[in-house]
C-alpha cells in the first residue's frame, strides 16, 4: 500500500473557504496600504546566505532554512570535514542560499540593488511567505505570510505616526480590538546604561522581550545567567514593573534616564509619536510599554507590537525603525521604518472571534442547473449576461441527476439556483429559487440580475 502523503510540520494546506478568508485579509491590508501611498514589490523566496546571515542575531541565524546547493552538493566537502562534523563549516560548503526569514532584510537588499531607480522616500508594501525553522505551536508556523510596509529615505517621525494610523485602520476594518504597544530601543539602551550594564544591552532586551511569556522571575534568572550583577538586576525591577498612563510613564522614565543622553532622545521620539497620535483619536489604545524589546538586532529607534484583546494569541503585528540596515549592504546612512502584519495569526483571530463578513466566504452567487443540451444552449447566453453584470455564476457541466446538482449547490452555499425547462424557454424566462427560503419565481434575465445583485428574498 502506498504511503499516505503528508506535509511538513508547521505548514498548512488552504482550501477554497480558507483562501477566501485569507484573500479578505490580504485585500483589506492592501487597500489600507494603498490609501497611504505605498507601492507593492516582490522578492525571491530564496536569498543568498550572505544576504541573510548575521541580520537576525544568533537565534535567528539558527532558524534560517538553508537550501542545499544543486547538483553534487558534497563536492566541496572533504572526508575530514565530514568526520569533524562542524555544522557551521559544513553549512557554508553545502549551502549558498536560504529561504527568507522575513521581508525586511530582502527589502533592504532590494533598495541597495535598485537605488538608482527609486524615488526617496520610498514607500513599499510586500505580501509574501517567509520561513523559520521554529518549533511549531499554536499561532506559530514554519511557513507563514507577512504583510510588510516600509518607508526608507526619511528620518521624520511622521512616518511612525502614519504606520500607527495604518495599524489602527486595518484592525478597525477587521473589527478586532487590539492594544498597540510602543517603545524605543534608545530608551532600552539608556536603561542598560543607567543600571551600569551598557555592554549587556542586547542580552537585556532579549531577556525582557520574553517577559509576557516566561514571567519576571524567569527573566531575572536569564539576566543573571547572561552576566548581569545583582545590583543591575535590582535597578531594573522598578522599570519592569512600571505602570500608569503614557504621560506618567514618560515622566517617570525621563527622571530615571536624566543622565543618559541617548535614553532622553528615545523618550523625546516616543513623546512626539504619542502626542501627535492624540490628535487623530485612534479607535484602539496605544500604550507605552517599557518592557517591549523585540529581539531583532536591527531596530534602532521606535518599536511597535500589537496584541489582540479578545483572543489568546501572540503578537499579530510588529515593527520599528532601523537606521543602519542598508549599511550592511554598502549603502550607509539610509533610515527606514516599517511594520509587519502577521496574516496567519490574524486569520486565526478572525476565526476565533467569527468576524469574517458573510460575503467573504460565499463564492458563487447563482447556479444554473443542467437539464440537457437544449436547456443548456438556452441557459448559456443568460449565464453570460449574469457574468457580464459582475455576478459570480456557474453552470453544472454534466447532465447529472437533479439531486446531485442540488447537493453541489448546497455544499457550496450558493444562494440562488436557476432552472430552465420547456416552460421557461417558451416564455423566454428562467425560474430562480432562493435556497434559504425555498421560494421560487419565473423571471426575465434582467429581473434575475436585479434579484441576485440586491439579495432579494423570494
Amino acid at each position: 500500500m502506498a504511503q499516505k502523503p503528508s506535509i511538513p510540520k508547521g505548514t498548512r494546506d488552504f482550501g477554497p473557504i480558507e483562501m477566501a478568508k485569507r484573500n479578505y485579509i490580504f485585500d483589506t491590508i492592501k487597500e489600507v496600504y494603498s490609501l497611504y501611498g505605498f507601492q507593492q514589490i516582490e522578492t525571491p523566496a530564496m536569498e543568498t546566505l550572505h544576504t541573510l546571515m548575521g541580520k537576525y542575531g544568533e537565534e535567528g541565524d539558527q532558524l534560517l532554512f538553508k537550501v542545499l546547493n544543486s547538483g553534487d552538493y558534497l563536492k566541496k566537502v572533504s572526508e575530514e570535514d565530514l568526520q569533524e562534523r562542524n555544522v557551521l563549516r559544513l553549512q557554508t560548503k553545502l549551502c549558498e542560499k536560504g529561504l527568507r526569514y522575513d521581508l525586511t532584510v530582502p527589502f533592504a537588499r532590494y533598495v541597495v540593488m535598485h537605488r538608482d531607480e527609486l524615488q526617496l522616500p520610498f514607500k513599499r508594501y510586500q505580501i509574501q511567505p517567509v520561513w523559520r525553522a521554529d518549533r511549531p505551536q499554536k499561532g506559530r508556523y514554519r511557513e507563514f505570510y507577512q504583510c510588510d510596509a516600509d518607508i526608507v529615505g526619511s528620518d521624520s517621525l511622521l512616518n511612525e505616526v502614519e504606520l500607527m494610523q495604518i495599524v489602527d485602520k486595518v484592525f478597525t476594518r477587521f473589527r478586532i480590538r487590539v492594544q498597540i504597544k510602543i517603545n524605543n530601543r534608545k530608551i532600552l539602551a539608556g536603561i542598560a546604561e543607567v543600571i551600569g550594564a551598557p555592554d549587556k544591552m542586547v542580552d537585556i532586551t532579549v531577556a525582557i522581550d520574553k517577559l509576557d511569556k516566561i514571567g519576571l522571575e524567569n527573566v531575572n534568572v536569564e539576566l543573571k545567567n547572561d552576566g548581569l550583577c545583582e545590583e543591575s538586576i535590582a535597578k531594573l525591577q522598578p522599570i519592569l514593573k512600571m505602570s500608569g498612563t503614557n504621560d506618567e510613564k514618560l515622566a517617570t522614565i525621563k527622571d530615571v534616564l536624566k543622565d543618559s543622553k541617548l535614553g532622553l532622545k528615545g523618550i523625546e521620539e516616543v513623546a512626539f509619536i504619542l502626542n501627535t497620535l492624540k490628535t487623530f483619536k485612534l479607535e484602539n489604545e496605544i500604550q507605552l510599554d517599557l518592557t517591549l524589546a523585540r529581539g531583532l538586532n536591527y531596530y534602532t529607534g521606535a518599536i511597535f507590537e500589537v496584541k489582540a484583546l479578545d483572543a489568546e494569541m501572540g503578537s499579530i503585528t510588529g515593527g520599528g525603525r532601523y537606521d543602519n540596515l542598508t549599511g550592511i549592504f554598502g549603502m550607509p546612512g539610509l533610515s527606514g521604518v516599517g511594520i509587519s502584519f502577521g496574516a496567519d495569526r490574524i486569520y486565526d483571530v478572525l476565526n476565533v472571534l467569527d468576524l469574517y463578513p458573510k460575503e467573504t466566504i460565499n463564492t458563487t452567487q447563482v447556479f444554473f442547473i443542467n437539464f440537457g443540451d437544449k436547456e443548456t444552449a438556452y441557459s448559456l447566453p443568460i449565464l453570460k449576461e449574469v457574468r457580464d453584470a459582475d455576478i459570480r455564476a456557474e453552470i453544472f457541466p454534466d447532465n447529472a441527476k437533479m439531486k446531485k446538482q442540488m447537493n453541489y449547490a448546497n455544499a457550496k452555499n450558493i444562494p440562488y439556483v436557476v432552472f430552465t425547462g420547456d416552460k421557461e424557454i417558451e416564455a423566454g424566462k428562467v425560474t430562480v429559487k432562493d435556497m434559504m427560503t425555498g421560494g421560487q419565481k419565473q423571471v426575465s434575465s434582467e429581473e434575475l440580475i436585479n434579484i441576485v445583485k440586491k439579495g432579494v428574498v423570494i
